[in-house]
């Protein structure tokens, strides 16, 4: 038996994020720790205007996510397995102690400038529920063209998908999908079209920006969530995480594989309760839950109960 940390992805999060962490020395730490990288207060980016960029969100994702770990890991819980969607991925490999914090603070800057460079306005994500792969991928070929652009993006349940592209391709694809059995079509308060190809020329330039930083193997099982297979070594691990915002996610298919791989307690880190819904279903005889909804104690008992079983 073991436990697994999820890392969120964007469209997850909410103003007050960072405000809303652990009252602990590790969670202040690692919100200094990021101000002290950038030469900034990263308070100033939790907040509902500044989360308008996808630089601030991706880079209060990275924080929350490593403050929540940091502090289950003061207080003597450390996961077996770690996962991450899209940005969470970055928080994940700190956790798993593959790449420094402060560089994955630097590099999460640079993403979120890249993907904000390359697609300023027009662009965004769509999840659209109660279709599987098989049906949507005729619809998105229908649909997708150079004027027109739209692509699967995440495969994040059986029949739960999410799509990126142009804003009119999107709403085309969208009223397709109405069509043909769609129980819910909704735009992601995503701002950049992620896991697509329309992402490449900035995923190369994050590439070149990893080989200049140290990524080492993994202390614990990292989970890569677009090959949903695990990584063992630096190199391979750092590609992944610098080509992640091109290649679509495999979410589904990752969290069956922990699950395969023993685990049984899924704990979601700030800030928002998505993967934890998402779990669920393969989680059916074990815990999937949520550090945003679930006190601390909480999870801790949580982590305990299921230590104790090993």
């Amino acid at each position: 038996m073991s436990v697994l940390f999820t890392f969120p992805g964007q469209g997850s999060q909410r103003s007050g994020m960072l405000r809303a962490l652990p009252d602990h020395v590790a969670a202040a730490r690692a919100i200094e720790e990021a101000s002290d990288t950038l030469g900034y207060d990263v308070r100033a980016l939790d907040t509902a205007d500044a989360l308008r960029s996808t630089t601030a969100v991706q880079l209060c994702l990275l924080i929350a996510g490593v403050a929540q770990a940091r502090v289950l890991g003061a207080r003597g819980h450390e996961p077996d397995l770690v996962t991450g969607l899209s940005i969470g991925a970055y928080p994940a490999a700190v956790s798993a102690g593959a790449l420094h914090y402060a560089d994955a603070v630097r590099l999460v800057a640079l993403r979120g400038q890249l993907m904000e460079r390359a697609y300023p306005g027009g662009y965004g994500m769509t999840a659209i529920v109660g279709m599987t792969q098989r049906a949507l991928e005729p619809l998105i070929a229908r649909v997708n063209s150079a004027a027109m652009p739209v692509f699967l993006a995440n495969i994040n349940a059986q029949t739960q998908m999410v799509v990126a592209g142009s804003h009119a391709a999107m709403h085309e694809l969208a009223t397709l999908a109405g069509e043909h059995g769609a129980q819910r079509c909704e735009r992601l308060d995503v701002a950049v079209p992620s896991h697509c190809a329309l992402l490449d020329e900035p995923a190369a330039e994050l590439a070149d920006a990893f080989a200049r930083v140290a990524v080492q193997a993994p202390r614990v099982v990292y989970l890569s969530s677009s090959v949903a297979r695990p990584l063992f070594d630096g190199p391979r691990l750092a590609a992944d995480l610098a080509g992640n915002m091109a290649r679509p996610v495999r979410w589904h298919d990752t969290i069956r594989l922990a699950w395969e791989r023993g685990a049984r307690l899924a704990v979601e880190m700030p800030p928002a309760n998505v993967l934890t819904r998402l779990s669920c279903a393969i989680f059916g005889e074990g815990i999937a839950v949520s550090c945003s909804e679930t006190a601390l104690r909480d999870v801790e008992a949580l982590i305990e109960r299921e230590r104790a079983r090993e």
